[in-house]
């Protein structure tokens, strides 16, 4: 229990809590010590905060209220054996400037009462030189690029490294006049901070840190973004006072400050109710479960979950437990983002759940399991791959979600130029030989595959497929799904297919000598094989399949093309922006310094997670077996012969394409590098 000792120091009377303060409950005795030495016409009072470890927007409130009658009635308050985390809280919330704290240093209550003269009408370029961060040709180039680009100059200095976020912020502090911190718990008051919800504060990049009379306390790295602080001002209704951090802290803080923290009917709120479970054949147990369960807050948060990432298009669900809480993140055009966190009291449950939906054992925490979920929302039939995994703080769990209306599409909608259109739909024609998808996991391979079988079916063809899983039932075409722990391989697969007098083969995918032999002599005895491996590039397949010990003189007979594919995210249509290209970009890719490139980028919205990006396209590298390319395959040929052949046959490459996309301002070069040079 709270207790306040009390003691005389010359003329004033000295408080001392016998520990922090919690809650209100804490706070009240020392506001009735406070209230009983005004009673006694004690006027000079000093609080000793030796045993108070942080402060909340309840005691700041009582500390200014305390100054207010004191002042009132002549006297003052004094704050004494302030630690270094409270000092700051009452820096940054402006508190000191009304209450004395008798251990800051000079050069503390300098920067505590913002004494910042002259420095406002100084040019944030010339504030810089003066402190020696950067030089003046510095400045010039900022202001250059500036006018070129349309970023802050303070924004192109940090990108380009000549100055630290910190440096910057605190310089940025003194022209604003506007207090900076290093931002860390205790720092804000954890009540404060769900005075605005976790996705908003995740898009703004804002940290609510505390609440004085209609103040609130902002953190942000961005003093000048003044739509964030109107936004906040009309959720909250409460005025906003900015505080400078670095915006890694405000994202670290966000993190904490709002770990296990879910509302369930917010987050489900904006979702349609048509959700249902289907294809479920649950025993008796796990139905009574199912239904005595039903509409509890798990089975909410599963149902919502699943179907914000169906409607966000997301391709995968991480459910993952740590230490002290379970979080949640959605793969969305290839990058995670986390969309909540949970208690981690809730993550047996949410497994249980998951598991019952895949009718798969509750039971079995300590082996991997593998299973499917079916659901129907937004009237679509969507498949779920389950994926358990154990770890040290529980079993992870990944969703891959599989939305045929999505990922099926017609050939003239897969997002190629239409050169490589042209190219593709040609290879199509073929009655036989091996048309090859390259690239790594996660690049679409299996979604042009899809496209192609789809674009070639009809009545008159017999199409069978050997997949690994089966990850789309398709009409009138027969599917096989390897299953290696009966022995049912895909080379095994292969070989009783053939007995099936096939037209058309897709091998999900070539992975050993065996199957790249049998895939070979289908090709050359008259079926169309179409088919996956994971190289950097088209031409790369050659190499791959000779390294698999294919002879060059059947691989040259068989391989009619290759198709190389990436995926690049593309620039969202809700915040796009245009601009300049700068000098330096011009000279990296050869153009013309007269010649006015307009590239595009996004700014950052809630479409997008405030990624600047929305969906994704594919760019592609298409190269079609001629003559020349079946010479070279017969000699066996090294890497460099087949790159020089790439290069002396024009072959438009997966960066060529790229830069295409960027110029028509539907991507980035950020994009593209990232993407492709990653190989």
């Amino acid at each position: 229990m709270q207790k306040v000792l009390t003691d005389r120091v010359g003329i004033a009377t000295r408080l001392l809590p016998s520990e922090g303060f919690s809650d209100l409950a804490s706070l009240e005795p020392v506001r009735e010590a406070v209230a009983g030495c005004l009673a006694q016409r004690e006027n000079l009072l000093i609080i000793d905060l030796t045993n108070v470890p942080t402060l909340n927007s309840y005691v700041l409130e009582l500390l200014l209220d305390s100054q207010d009658e004191l002042a009132r009635r002549g006297g003052g308050l004094t704050l004494t054996n302030v630690n270094s985390i409270n000092q700051d809280v009452l820096r940054i919330t402006g508190v000191n400037d009304y209450v004395d704290v008798l251990n800051t240093t000079q050069n503390d209550q300098i920067l505590a009462h913002g004494s910042t003269t002259g420095l406002q009408n100084l040019r944030l370029g010339d504030l810089l030189i003066g402190a020696g961060l950067v030089s003046e040709e510095h400045v010039d180039e900022a202001v250059r690029l500036q006018s070129e680009t349309g970023k802050r100059m303070g924004e192109i200095m940090v990108e380009r490294e000549w100055v630290s976020e910190t440096e910057m912020l605190k310089v940025l502090s003194q022209q604003l006049d506007v207090p900076h911190t290093y931002l860390r718990a205790g720092v804000y008051d954890l009540a404060i901070t769900k005075t605005i919800d976790h996705a908003l504060a995740s898009r703004l990049k804002v940290l609510p840190l505390f609440n004085i009379r209609g103040v609130l306390t902002l953190a942000t790295s961005d003093p000048q973004s003044i739509p964030s602080f109107d936004e906040v001002e009309r959720t909250t209704g409460l005025i906003v006072q900015p505080v400078l951090a670095r915006g890694e802290e405000i994202e670290h803080c966000i993190n904490e400050a709002y770990e296990g923290s879910v509302e369930i009917d917010a987050y489900v709120g904006d979702l349609e109710e048509d959700f249902e479970l289907i294809d479920q054949e649950l025993n008796s147990d796990f139905a009574s479960i199912d239904e005595i369960a039903n509409g509890s807050p798990v089975i909410n948060l599963v149902n919502a979950v699943i179907q914000r990432a169906i409607r966000d298009g997301a391709s995968d669900i991480h459910i993952e437990p740590s230490r002290n809480k379970t979080r949640i993140r959605l793969r969305v055009d290839g990058i995670l983002y986390e969309v909540m966190t949970a208690a981690l009291e809730m993550h047996p449950a949410l497994v249980s759940r998951l598991k019952v939906m895949a009718n798969m054992d509750i039971s079995e925490r300590r082996l991997p399991q593998d299973g499917r979920i079916q659901v129907s929302t937004r009237g679509n039939v969507v498949d779920l791959r389950f994926s358990s995994l154990p770890g040290v703080n529980g079993e992870k769990i990944v969703l891959r979600v599989l939305d045929k209306n999505r990922s099926i599409l017609p050939i003239d909608k897969l997002g190629m130029s239409e050169h490589n259109t042209e190219i593709f739909s040609h290879l199509l024609t073929r009655s036989h030989g091996l048309i090859l998808v390259t690239g790594p996991t996660g690049s679409g391979k299996t979604t042009t595959l899809y496209s192609a079988i789809e674009h070639l079916n009809d009545t008159e063809k017999s199409i069978v497929t050997i997949e690994d899983p089966v990850e789309y039932q398709l009409d009138i075409i027969n599917q096989n799904q390897v299953k290696d722990k009966v022995g049912l391989t895909f080379a095994k697969l292969l070989k009783h297919v053939l007995r099936q007098d096939p037209d058309i083969i897709m091998v999900g995918e070539i992975r050993d000598h065996e199957t790249a032999e049998i895939a070979i002599q289908a090709a050359l005895t008259g079926h169309l094989v179409l088919s996956t491996l994971h190289t950097t590039d088209a031409i790369g397949a050659v190499t791959r399949l000779l390294d698999m010990g294919v002879e060059p003189y059947l691989l040259s007979s068989a391989l009619v093309g290759s198709v190389a594919q990436r995926l690049v995210r593309t620039v969202c249509p809700d915040c796009k922006t245009t601009f300049v290209a700068p000098p330096e970009l011009k000279k990296e890719f050869g153009w013309s310094e007269d010649e006015h490139v307009h590239l595009s980028k996004g700014r950052g919205c809630t479409t997008c997670y405030d990624s600047g990006y929305k969906g994704r396209m594919a760019v592609h590298e298409i190269v079609k077996s001629d003559s020349a390319l079946q010479n070279l395959m017969m000699k066996n040929p090294s890497r460099d012969n087949l790159s020089e052949y790439i290069e002396n046959a024009g072959v438009v490459t997966l960066f060529d394409d790229g830069m295409e996309r960027v110029h028509k301002g539907d991507t980035t070069i950020e994009e593209v590098k990232r993407i492709i040079s990653a190989d």
